[in-house]
């Protein structure tokens, strides 16, 4: 493991995964990786996600071959790098388990959010596809790890007051605020996966964080049963949310 400080942020889809991916772009210290083990994800289960082709064809696909180099040196001699992951795309041989140096945190958002946002984008068979037991499952075990809680983030906070909750956060990484976290470029960013054409059109047309979020949406009894199998997981993790 080189020098630096590596943040892995664990979150499931259709969370602000990327907005704060973009946050944390905006430090002038921070190197950045949008879901690098998602070739490795789709090669190896065959998931039918938009563009999947392109995307193995982009990606390193093997999986000992990515957790090498997200424990390598630090891309553009920054000296932090935030991580964005996927917990539901470990499928392979590679867990949080080894990334042991990495300093871990947890993005979470309210299931009916996520099913609501989720199925506009990609077929919704069941909860697994989004990911909140196996988030819940490496939040424990980083938990067991290192004796304490990890820092977990909800979305719905970090809209009602970004500076604060991601100050909170930067504390719990052993990195200093920085206010350019607060605001980034409109448009696709370099560091984007080449599946952002397909999924990053609200992120890409925003200068910063949206509006604080409104009541939660209806689902109709199929996709309400699917957010109601995520609950106690999401439940479980707000518990140890951070505060601004």
């Amino acid at each position: 493991m080189s020098e630096g400080i590596r943040i892995a942020m664990w979150s499931g889809p259709r969370n602000i995964s990327t907005a704060m991916m973009r946050s944390f772009g905006s430090r002038a210290d921070c190197a950045i990786s949008d879901e690098p083990f998602y070739g490795a994800f789709l090669k190896d289960s065959r998931e039918p996600h938009p563009m999947a082709d392109e995307v193995i064809a982009d990606m390193d696909c093997d999986w000992h071959s990515v957790t090498t180099t997200l424990s390598g040196p630090i891309p553009g001699g920054k000296t932090v790098w935030y991580q964005k992951h996927m917990p539901h795309h470990m499928v392979g041989p590679i867990t949080i388990a080894d990334f042991p140096q990495h300093r871990h945190a947890f993005l979470i958002r309210a299931p009916e959010r996520v099913v609501a946002s989720y199925r506009n984008k990609n077929e919704l068979r069941s909860p697994e596809m989004l990911g909140f037991a196996k988030l819940r499952a490496y939040f424990d075990h980083e938990a067991e790890r290192t004796g304490y809680a990890p820092p977990v983030v909800d979305s719905d906070d970090i809209l009602r007051n970004p500076g604060g909750v991601l100050a909170a956060l930067c504390e719990a990484m052993g990195i200093a605020w920085d206010p350019a976290m607060l605001s980034w470029a409109k448009g696709p960013h370099p560091e984007d996966g080449i599946w952002g054409a397909h999924w990053y059109d609200k992120v890409n047309a925003s200068t910063g964080f949206g509006a604080p979020p409104g009541p939660l949406p209806h689902l109709d009894d199929g996709f309400a049963s699917v957010a109601d199998a995520c609950r106690d997981d999401y439940e479980a993790l707000k518990r140890h949310a951070l505060c601004g």
